[in-house]
């Protein structure tokens, strides 16, 4: 697969740079989408990389680190939840992905999407992988940094919005968030379109 991918690349032009592509935070009540795009450098590997959900915090944080200072190029594209609403979530992610391609310092000749759709105003050839961060390396680092990023800025809101617990579940349909949103009722950081949040809104 790997030969394939970057034979089609090299089709497109643009040296064959490949663009990982994944978001973090499709399913919380709360808080952003966050999308990162990343082209590797393959003079500079990194050890590890892995799809974020199976890696400790810690970790995370680490490789994150060592992503920044490593690869060729990356971009993150912070989708508000007020955008969400507007778009509904499945939009605002392929808009993020658009976006963080089109930041990234080089544009790459094919862009590798996490999941089952490319979309339609990527500013370059897209293909979409199916558990695309557990197979490609690219995807992997992009899913930890869109993971870390929007764990630091939901840690953030935790200090704006105190009481519902962003710190800890961040932005998640937990117990405790759900308590939290019957107590204070939603803050406006939650997604008004999740049908959680509306029943919150209708009580």
């Amino acid at each position: 697969m790997r030969n394939d991918l970057f034979e089609a690349a090299l089709e497109c032009g643009e040296d064959g740079h490949i663009a990982g592509v994944d978001e973090a935070g499709r399913g919380p009540l709360a808080g952003p989408v966050v999308v990162a795009a990343v082209i590797l450098d393959p003079l500079r590997p990194i050890e590890g990389l892995a799809d974020s959900k199976v890696l400790s915090a810690a970790r995370r944080e680490q490789l994150a680190i060592e992503i920044r200072c490593r690869v060729l190029a990356f971009a993150i594209c912070v989708v508000e939840a007020d955008e969400i609403d507007r778009l509904n979530i499945l939009g605002a992610t392929l808009a993020g992905m658009s976006r963080a391609v089109a930041a990234l310092a080089i544009r790459p000749a094919l862009a590798l999407i996490d999941g089952n759709r490319v979309p339609k105003d990527l500013p370059c050839r897209g293909q979409a992988i199916v558990r695309g961060d557990a197979s490609e390396a690219a995807i992997s680092a992009a899913s930890i940094l869109a993971k870390t990023e929007r764990d630091h800025i939901m840690c953030a809101l935790d200090l704006i919005h105190p009481g519902y617990g962003f710190h800890k579940h961040k932005g998640y349909p937990t117990a405790e968030h759900f308590e939290s949103l019957r107590r204070l009722g939603p803050c406006p950081q939650h997604r008004r379109s999740f049908a959680p949040v509306r029943t919150c809104l209708a009580d």
